[in-house]
């Protein structure tokens, strides 16, 4: 049979800033899925790196004969997929317990992501990603990659005083969890435009003992009124003067934001300081999935596979 390449197999000239630093940066980069906009990608065989995680995000209302069906077919294409279990949203250990079991049983996951979620008023029983490792639930099935959400700028549902209490209380908790525990964690964050408020936070995480690696949120290629858009109901705290800053400028209102500059300063950082705990990229693919793809491929992301018809 012929051999269909993807726009991916026309290579271009990589971007000026590109370097081995950000190759080496974002290898082994992660990207967010929801089961309607994978729809639109007939193989991600042929847009992303083999083994690639796929974080399929589960949205209040998105049936989960719809999550597990997308879990199925994206692992079934060779990657490996993280669904979300947002706690809010279940409404007690039965429910955990089916989630947990029909993504096992039916599309051979066995790894999760656990937030809060997006709803203000939980559900049922459980309100917080704690209660949900605390559950077991997630031991007993053999989950043994249990990722965190994090928040670098903070959270103002979690911390309505403005303050990061709430939040560093909880990673604090998470560590410990790690440490009493055989799970293999890590911190998932919120996309952020800037690297500063990344590094100090970072660099705190460490200096109080809190072990857990952390993958960074980007967000991808998009344009600038989408990404202020999902940047306010994100919570985005300060970094937001970056995309701010770019509106004011007519001349970069209409061009498509990209995020060279907080992957380069991250990059050179991480050179700079190789224990630096921010280990790894998570891509939100917010202007959709082919176009973070095809940025990553420029910037040297590799081992793509040709789709055979």
């Amino acid at each position: 049979m012929a051999k269909i390449l993807s726009f991916f197999d026309r290579k271009k000239p990589a971007p000026a800033a590109a370097s081995s630093a950000i190759a080496s940066f974002i290898d082994g980069f992660s990207i967010e899925v929801m089961p309607r906009t994978a729809e639109k990608i007939e193989d991600f065989r042929a847009i992303l790196p083999q083994g690639t995680r796929v974080y399929v995000a589960h949205i209040e209302d998105t049936p989960i004969e719809d999550m597990v069906a997308t879990a199925k077919r994206i692992s079934g294409e060779g990657f490996d997929v993280m669904p979300h279990f947002p706690a809010r949203i279940i409404k007690d250990k039965t429910m955990l317990g089916d989630w947990i079991a029909r993504y096992q049983g039916e599309a051979d996951v066995d790894q999760a992501l656990l937030l809060a979620g997006g709803v203000t008023n939980p559900h049922g029983d459980f309100s917080d990603s704690m209660q949900l490792l605390e559950s077991g639930e997630f031991d007993k099935a053999g989950f043994m990659r249990l990722h965190v959400g994090g928040h670098p700028e903070g959270n103002k549902d979690i911390d309505p005083n403005g303050s990061d209490q709430n939040v560093m209380d909880a990673i604090r908790w998470k560590n410990m969890f790690q440490d009493r525990t055989d799970a293999d964690m890590a911190i998932a964050t919120q996309f952020c435009f800037e690297a500063a408020p990344v590094i100090e936070w970072a660099d705190r995480l460490k200096a109080e003992g809190v072990t857990l690696q952390i993958h960074i949120g980007i967000a991808g290629p998009a344009k600038l009124q989408t990404l202020i858009k999902f940047s306010m109901v994100c919570g985005v705290g300060p970094s937001l003067r970056v995309l701010q800053r770019r509106a004011a400028d007519l001349t970069k209102l209409v061009l498509p934001f990209t995020p060279e500059e907080i992957l380069t300063d991250l990059a050179n950082h991480k050179a700079a300081n190789p224990d630096f705990n921010v280990t790894n990229v998570h891509f939100f693919p917010l202007g959709g999935i082919k176009k973070t793809a095809e940025f990553t491929d420029e910037f040297g992301a590799s081992h793509r596979v040709a789709v055979n018809a």
